[in-house]
């Protein structure tokens, strides 16, 4: 195991059922015996908004980093994915986070998600062109787009 994944496994059995931490950005390093620079990376690719989380930082003397799982979805959380994450590329491993996170959230059940994630699958991508990625953000961004206006419809 990485120490990423051991700085990622602290995080989250330290949140338990709440909804939120506070920690340390400097005391999370000292327990770790690692440099601040890999808090950050585990905060930026664990603990982002597609895998359901928000990151606020407050630097300085008595500085924390507050972590929040973000629960349920509401219209703005759906938006914020169509409008800003697949506005650009999206790899096969981030698109899946947001599937898995949307099912969490209660906006996908398990049989779409599973349909969604054969349809942005890399097989089902093959191109010659090598845009996997765009063509996974397009195709992410129109099943959530029919499904957000469906909902809005009910």
């Amino acid at each position: 195991m990485r120490i990423s994944d051991d700085i990622e496994q602290f995080i989250l059995s330290n949140m338990g059922k709440s909804p939120g931490i506070n920690i340390s950005r400097n005391d999370l390093a000292g327990y770790f015996k690692c440099a601040p620079s890999q808090i950050n990376y585990v905060l930026t690719t664990r603990f982002n908004t597609n895998r359901g989380f928000i990151v606020e930082s407050k630097r300085g003397g008595g500085g924390y980093i507050k972590i929040v799982k973000l629960t349920g979805y509401d219209n703005s959380y759906i938006k914020n994915i169509i409008d800003n994450v697949l506005s650009k590329e999206i790899s096969y491993r981030d698109a899946a986070f947001i599937v898995e996170d949307l099912v969490d959230k209660g906006f996908l059940n398990r049989k779409q998600a599973v349909i969604t994630l054969y349809a942005i699958d890399d097989n089902a991508l093959k191109n010659p062109f090598k845009i996997d990625n765009n063509l996974r953000a397009n195709i992410l961004k129109n099943i959530l787009l029919r499904l957000y206006n469906n909902n809005q419809k009910l």
